[in-house]
């Protein structure tokens, strides 16, 4: 069973995005458009799983699955939209994660999503506190019910997101 184990920002974190985004643009080549570090570890200060997620942009989204044989290859798993229309996601490792691939194709509003709640928690680090805080806490209550709590941070993730995107229309 998979522990849900949150930690305080390492360094690392950053270095440990570049290394696999090299990976991913040798797979992907030309049919990327940008790559980003998302999530929790892409936040200085940010308490976090420590698991890289990673927010490749492709072209068209319809020719990523001819590339599972080579995510495999480096140890991804594919596991399709998973629950997410309109986006191919692979995870590394099993119960021992160290990696998120989230891809999307140019132009899904996914990607603002995400982009702008990575920025809002970069600028405001009240609300980044706050939110940390809240994963510590729900860590230490579930510490086996990734569902719980995935639950438990909900209201407060729709709550920051919708500040992040109004405010992000200006930054």
């Amino acid at each position: 069973m998979r522990r849900v184990e949150v930690c305080s920002y390492h360094n690392k974190w950053p270095s440990m995005f570049a290394a696999e985004a090299e990976q991913l643009k040798q797979i992907f080549g030309a049919e990327l458009t940008a790559i980003y570090h998302i999530g929790s570890t892409s936040v200085p200060g940010l308490q976090a799983k420590p698991i890289i997620d990673i927010m490749p942009i492709v072209k068209k989204l319809e020719i990523i699955d001819t590339y599972n044989d080579q995510m495999q290859e480096i140890g991804y798993t594919p596991k399709g939209e998973n629950g997410i229309p309109q986006r191919r996601y692979f995870q590394k490792g099993d119960d021992n994660r160290s990696h998120h691939v989230h891809i999307y194709q140019k132009g899904s509003h996914q990607i603002t999503r995400h982009l702008a709640f990575r920025e809002y928690l970069r600028q405001h680090p009240d609300e980044r506190n706050r939110y940390g805080q809240l994963k510590v806490k729900l860590a230490d209550q579930f510490p086996y019910d990734i569902s719980s709590y995935i639950d438990g941070k909900g209201n407060l993730v729709k709550e920051i997101e919708a500040k992040a995107l109004e405010w992000y229309k200006d930054f």
